[in-house]
């Protein structure tokens, strides 16, 4: 109830989503990231939000629009960020998505910094896309514009994750995305036949099975088992070293709570605020928070809340100095 009901809450953003202005990153030859940005009048002197979805997802996933509208009207900046053929981009690039891809993160960060001038930028992440900026915080830590990062129920350890998903009382959960991902990969091997196999897509039961046939030898990683191990972002915890939070519920029906082991949180830059109920990304509360623009869902006033925080700490430095 907790994973599902949050997405079912009426909620309008169609004035901000009007205020959008579409983009498109060139993160490799050949592969576009399609964005939508929220930018304030004198946005270069302002904090950037990255938002990015999770599994099957898009930018106009609900809690995406939460996040942006609320980090938007709290004085940030905010781009919308789709995945790879996600949110309408089917024709941007010939391959797959994975929860691997920090590099398409930081490729965004870097040129936002570089060619356009954003010198404060923070990542947000649900789920999938969770996981893909904990890894993009360590691997844009050259960029000295990555300023935080929050991931909401981000699935840190992808084997974990494959083996929650496959139980039976998740059938639910994964039947829709194995469904998704299959109509995803028939639609890329239209477009692109030489690199998509489909004469065994009938065989393929499994989200498991669809990452070996798919995903991984997509993005280079060969087998199921070693994209789960090299993707997985626990990995890089020890490495974080920009302020990051981690938001995960014990309940989580998909990101199994054992991902967050206190062994592997021993950074003092990484917080984990841990719930006992908030199923996978749904956190709803029973009342609306006193604080402006924060409402009943709970993780996304936690994100806009640390990322105010680690904008009131920037501005107290910049004082003393």
């Amino acid at each position: 109830m907790m994973t599902i009901l949050p997405t079912l809450l009426p909620r309008s953003f169609q004035k901000f989503r009007k205020k959008a202005v579409k983009r498109i990153f060139q993160v490799e030859e050949h592969t576009g990231l399609l964005a939508y940005c929220h930018f304030h009048d004198k946005a270069k002197e302002k904090f950037t939000a990255i938002l990015l979805h999770g599994l099957e997802g898009s930018s106009e996933s609900t809690t995406m629009l939460g996040i942006a509208e609320k980090a938007f009207n709290n004085g940030m900046n905010v781009i919308r960020l789709n995945m790879r053929n996600c949110g309408g981009s089917m024709h941007l690039t010939p391959t797959l998505y994975n929860a691997g891809l920090a590099s398409d993160v930081v490729a965004v960060c870097r040129e936002l910094f570089e060619r356009d001038g954003f010198k404060h930028l923070v990542l947000a992440g649900y789920s999938l896309g969770g996981n893909i900026v904990l890894n993009a915080s360590v691997e844009g830590r050259f960029l000295d514009a990555i300023k935080a990062v929050v991931a909401v129920s981000p699935s840190v350890d992808l084997h974990l994750c494959i083996e929650a998903i496959e139980r039976a009382e998740n059938r639910v959960y994964h039947h829709w995305f194995l469904r998704t991902l299959k109509q995803k990969v028939a639609m890329k091997a239209v477009a692109h036949p030489e690199l998509y196999d489909l004469s065994m897509l009938h065989t393929v039961r499994s989200i498991r099975d669809f990452d070996s046939l798919y995903t991984a030898p997509s993005g280079g990683y060969g087998t199921a088992d070693n994209y789960y191990s090299t993707a997985s972002a626990y990995r890089v915890f020890p490495q974080i070293s920009v302020p990051a939070l981690i938001i995960a519920a014990k309940d989580d029906p998909i990101v199994p709570f054992e991902s967050f082991h206190v062994d592997r949180l021993a950074n003092d830059h990484l917080q984990l605020l841990a719930t006992a109920h908030g199923g996978h990304g749904g956190f709803l509360q029973s009342k609306k928070e006193a604080r402006p623009w924060f409402d009943e869902h709970w993780a996304e006033n936690r994100v806009v809340q640390f990322f105010g925080e680690v904008i009131s700490n920037h501005e107290q430095l910049d004082r003393h100095e």
